[in-house]
């Protein structure tokens, strides 16, 4: 499902009116027939197309995500993949008033990049990593991971964000990550650590274990990676929802 695709943002159109436009036959903004809705919602989806072909040509991602609803923002990826960053921290608490992220994560273009606290970990270099991205996926960093760097860094991550935890339960997909990537069929090379396990690897290192480093890091950039797989499992089962009945091409 790209962005191209879709009608859903336009005020008036819901999900049912979108998929009558594709039933039609009308699966892209250029086979956009007025005879298909009444005037005025025809009016307003030829206003919004013609907007939202320029955002779309000037990568602006933040216009889609600012008009789609918040449950279709996965709608976004397959235009801005190449620009996704993807990235999981690890702290030593729950509080980013009280407690330190330790090690954070990035996944964008195929490369992996970790900070640690203590050598390279730093607001500019966090901001850095955020540059050249369109979009950002986590699991569940709407609620944990943005808030606790905007707190503990002083930063304000403003990139349209995809929290994969939201699109999972639309599928009915519940637990943590870890449960979740068992459940659609994602292996992992090792066994899992708890939250628990981070902060004792994390600790083991203050007290000079290099290798207990070595292991945290080697976990959370494990997880970020993971989250590509689950990103692409996850849009392609919604896309297949919302075409399920639908002779329709979606090229």
């Amino acid at each position: 499902m790209r962005i191209e695709n879709s009608f859903i943002p336009v005020r008036g159109v819901g999900p049912q009116t979108e998929r009558n436009l594709w039933s039609s036959g009308v699966t892209h903004w250029n086979e956009f027939d007025p005879s298909f809705v009444g005037e005025k919602t025809a009016d307003r989806i030829e206003s919004y197309v013609a907007e939202a072909a320029e955002h779309l040509d000037d990568g602006n991602s933040r216009f889609f995500d600012d008009s789609f609803p918040s449950g279709e923002r996965w709608r976004l990826y397959e235009n801005f993949r190449d620009e996704t960053c993807y990235f999981d921290i690890e702290t030593t608490g729950l509080s980013p008033e009280r407690d330190q992220v330790t090690t954070v994560s990035f996944y964008q273009g195929g490369e992996t990049t970790t900070l640690v606290s203590g050598e390279d970990l730093t607001a500019d270099a966090l901001r850095e990593q955020f540059v050249d991205a369109k979009l950002v996926a986590t699991f569940n960093g709407a609620r944990f991971d943005i808030p606790f760097l905007e707190t503990s860094f002083d930063l304000d991550i403003d990139v349209p964000h995809v929290d994969l935890m939201y699109p999972c339960k639309k599928l009915d997909l519940t637990g943590g990550l870890k449960q979740i990537e068992q459940d659609v069929g994602i292996d992992r090379d090792r066994p899992d650590i708890s939250g628990r396990d981070a902060v004792r690897l994390w600790r083991e290192y203050e007290r000079g274990d290099d290798d207990a480093l070595d292991t945290l890091v080697s976990y959370n950039r494990e997880d970020t990676v993971n989250l590509e797989r689950l990103m692409e499992t996850v849009t392609g089962s919604l896309h297949d929802r919302v075409c399920d009945g639908l002779d329709a091409d979606f090229a």
